[in-house]
C-alpha cells in the first residue's frame, strides 16, 4: 500500500472495477471512486479545456458531518467552518476552471442560504472574465423548517458562463409546471403595428407616420399612403376617401405615434397576409393592426407554425404545428413540480435501489433541465461532476441522450465515504477503512455505481425490474434502461520506484482511453509487437515497429489518438509527420513518472 500526506506529489492509477454495455459504439460514462480533489488533478491530463459542463451539488456545511477537512468532519460550532469551506471549494473550483472549454462551456453549482453569500464572491473572484447568474430553484414545495424563520422551499443555483456560452431556449417552462406546447393551437403571435414602449412618439420617426386605407366592406388594407411632413403637419390636412377609413397611429391616450414598419416595407407584408386587420377598440375608437414580426416570419419559414391559406381578408391563418412545442428563453426563478427533491430525487432513487438509503439527492428532471439549457445542441457533450454522490448527474445526461439520440458521456467523481453513523456500527465490529465489509457501505459502491448501473439495465441490485415510468419531457418505463455504457473506476496512488520503471502503465492505460473520448476497449499493456490500436487509439513503444503502426492508423479513421512512447524530440516527430490527418499526436515519455505527476499544487 502506498501512503501518502495530502501535500506530497501523487502518481495516479486507475483501476478497472466493472462496467456495463449496453450502448454499442458509444462512449462511455464514467464512474471514478476517488478523493475529487486529487481526481480533478488527474484529469487535467485527460480533459484540460474539453469539459462542456460542470455540475456539482457540494456540500453545503450544514454542519450535519457531510464533509471533511483535513480529515476531521466540520461541525456547526467550528468557528472557522465558513473559512474551511471555502479553502476546500477553491482549490476544487480553480482546477476545476482548467477543465473547462475556454471558447464556450458552463459551471453549474448548487447551494443554499447558509454559503450562497461567500459562494458567489468566490465564482467571481475564481472566474474574472465569465458572467455569473443565480437561479432560485423550489425543490422543497412543502417547506423545511428553520426554527421560527419562514419555511424554506427553495435553494440557489449558479450558473457561470464560460466564453460564449449561453442559456438556449427550450420547450420546458421552469417557472410554471409544464412544457410550453402550443401544438395546434391559434398562436397569438400578431403583434400590434402601431409602437409601444419606447421612442414611441411622431416625432421619434418623422416617416413612421402615415395612413392606412382601409376597405370599409371587406376590412382589407387596400393602400399604404406617405408620411405627413413636417411633424407639425395636421392629419387634418389629410382628405378622406370614399369607401375607405383612414387609419393613422393613434396612441391608447389619444397622441400621435408611429408605426413599427416604414410605409415602403408595409405593403409587401400586406401582399405577403402578414397584416391582419382587427375590430375597432372600444376605449379608443381606433381599429386594431397587427402584423408579423421578423421572428414569427422566421418560425413560419422553419416550419414551427404552420400556414393554412388566407381567410376572406387576404391574410394568414396560422397555426403552431401539431409536432412542435415553442422553445422559451429561461427564467431565473425555477418552481416546476418536477423539481421536486423529494418526489423525484429520494423517491426516484428507492425505486432503483430498494432498501438503500442517500440523503438528500437531486431531482433527476431537475439536474435534467439545467444541463439542457447549455448541451442541447452539442450531442457529444463532455459533463462533469465531481460532487457526484447519488450518480444523478450521469442519469439525467443518459435520459437527454435518449431524448436527441446524442452521444454524450458523464465523468461522476465520488469518494467511497461511509456516513458518520454507519462508520460507528462497523467501528464496534472491529472493521476499518479498507476493509472489504467497510468499503462495500461506502457512497461510490453502495450507491453511486449500482444506481448507474440499474438506469442502463432498468433492473435493481436484486434483478427485479424497476417500478414505475419515468415522467415531464419524454415517458417511458424506467424499466427499459438506456441504451448507454459505463466503466467503474479506482483512483490508485502508484509506488514512484513502480513508475519510475515503467510498470505502471496497466494503471496509466485508463487514463489513455480517457483522454482519447473513452471508447471502445482500453489497451491495458502493450503486446510484444510494440504497439497496438484499439477503437479510438493507439499507442506506440517500439519505434522500430513504426510503419506498422502508421499503417493500422491509417487503416482505420476512428482511430483519433496516437501515444507516441519516446524521449526523443527526433523521433517523437518523426512519428507524428507521418500520422494520418485524422490521428493527433500525444507524446509520453518513457518515464511515466513525468507525465502524470500530481496533486503538486496542494
Amino acid at each position: 500500500m502506498v501512503v501518502a500526506r495530502f501535500e506530497d506529489p501523487i502518481y495516479p492509477g486507475l483501476v478497472e472495477t466493472g462496467r456495463v454495455e449496453n450502448g454499442g459504439d458509444k462512449p462511455f460514462h464514467t464512474v471514478i471512486n476517488a478523493e475529487n480533489f486529487h481526481a480533478l488533478e488527474m484529469l487535467t491530463y485527460t480533459h484540460r479545456h474539453s469539459v462542456d459542463a460542470i455540475y456539482i451539488d457540494p456540500p453545503y456545511n450544514t454542519g450535519a458531518k457531510d464533509w471533511k477537512y483535513n480529515n476531521d468532519y466540520v461541525e456547526s460550532d467550528d468557528d472557522y467552518r465558513h473559512s474551511k469551506w471555502l479553502s476546500f471549494m477553491e482549490r476544487r473550483l480553480k482546477i476545476a476552471q482548467e477543465l473547462l472549454n475556454p471558447e464556450d462551456s458552463v459551471l453549474i453549482v448548487t447551494i443554499d442560504e447558509k454559503e450562497y453569500l461567500r459562494l458567489g464572491m468566490l465564482l467571481e473572484q475564481t472566474f474574472p472574465s465569465a458572467k455569473v447568474q443565480m437561479v432560485s430553484a423550489v425543490i422543497n414545495p412543502k417547506g423545511s423548517t428553520r426554527g421560527q424563520e419562514l419555511a424554506r422551499v427553495d435553494e440557489y443555483v449558479y450558473l457561470v458562463y464560460v466564453g460564449r456560452a449561453r442559456a438556449l431556449p427550450t420547450r420546458r417552462e421552469l417557472l410554471t409546471n409544464g412544457i410550453s406546447s402550443t401544438a395546434g393551437k391559434t398562436p397569438q403571435i400578431w403583434y400590434p403595428l402601431i409602437r409601444s414602449g419606447t421612442d414611441t412618439r411622431r416625432e421619434d420617426s418623422k416617416n413612421g407616420f402615415y395612413p392606412l386605407y382601409i376597405d370599409k366592406e371587406n376590412g382589407r388594407v387596400v393602400e399604404v399612403g406617405e408620411p405627413l411632413l413636417p411633424v407639425t403637419a395636421s392629419r387634418g390636412s389629410v382628405a378622406d376617401r370614399p369607401g375607405l377609413i383612414t387609419v393613422w397611429p393613434i396612441r391608447g391616450d389619444g397622441s400621435e405615434g408611429r408605426w413599427q414598419v416604414s410605409h415602403t416595407r408595409l405593403p409587401g407584408l400586406i401582399a405577403e397576409g402578414m397584416v391582419r386587420v382587427g375590430k375597432r377598440v372600444s376605449r379608443t375608437g381606433q381599429i386594431s393592426v397587427t402584423y408579423l414580426k421578423a421572428g414569427e416570419v422566421k418560425r413560419l419559414e422553419s416550419g414551427e407554425i404552420e400556414s393554412f391559406g388566407k381567410d376572406d381578408n387576404g391574410t394568414l391563418i396560422l397555426r403552431y404545428s401539431d409536432l412542435v412545442s415553442r422553445e422559451r428563453v429561461g427564467k431565473t426563478i425555477w418552481n416546476n413540480v418536477a423539481h421536486d427533491a423529494g418526489e423525484h430525487g429520494s423517491k426516484l432513487v428507492r425505486r432503483f435501489l430498494p432498501g438503500r438509503k442517500f440523503p438528500f439527492p437531486k431531482s433527476l428532471y431537475a439536474v435534467e433541465d439545467a444541463l439542457r439549457f447549455f448541451i442541447k445542441e452539442k450531442p457529444d457533450a463532455v459533463v462533469l461532476d465531481f460532487f457526484s454522490g447519488s450518480g444523478t448527474t450521469a442519469h439525467a445526461v443518459m435520459r437527454l441522450n435518449k431524448q436527441d439520440g446524442g452521444r454524450r458521456q458523464c465523468i461522476s467523481v465520488t469518494n467511497n465515504e461511509v456516513s458518520a453513523e454507519e462508520q460507528k456500527g462497523l467501528r464496534n465490529r472491529g472493521l476499518r477503512p479498507g476493509d472489504a465489509e467497510w468499503e462495500q457501505w461506502g457512497i461510490c459502491d453502495y450507491v453511486t455505481k449500482p444506481r448507474v448501473t440499474a438506469a442502463i439495465t432498468g433492473r435493481t441490485p436484486a434483478g427485479d425490474p424497476i417500478k414505475g415510468e419515468y415522467k415531464f419531457t419524454d415517458e417511458f418505463p424506467m424499466a427499459d434502461g438506456f441504451e448507454e455504457n459505463a466503466a467503474f473506476f479506482t483512483l490508485t496512488y502508484e509506488a514512484p520506484r513502480q513508475v519510475r520503471r515503467n510498470r505502471a502503465f496497466a494503471r496509466v492505460a485508463p487514463m489513455l482511453w480517457l483522454k482519447a473520448g473513452s471508447r471502445g476497449r482500453i489497451i491495458s499493456s502493450v503486446p510484444e509487437r510494440g504497439w497496438d490500436v484499439a477503437q479510438a487509439y493507439g499507442v506506440l513503444e517500439d519505434m522500430d515497429h513504426a510503419p506498422e503502426f502508421l499503417a493500422a492508423l491509417e487503416a482505420d479513421p476512428q482511430v483519433g489518438m496516437a501515444f507516441i512512447v519516446t524521449d526523443s524530440e527526433v523521433a517523437f516527430q518523426s512519428v507524428a509527420r507521418q500520422l494520418p490527418e485524422h490521428a493527433t499526436a500525444v507524446r509520453l515519455y518513457e518515464s511515466y513518472l513525468h507525465n502524470f505527476q500530481i496533486n503538486r499544487r496542494a
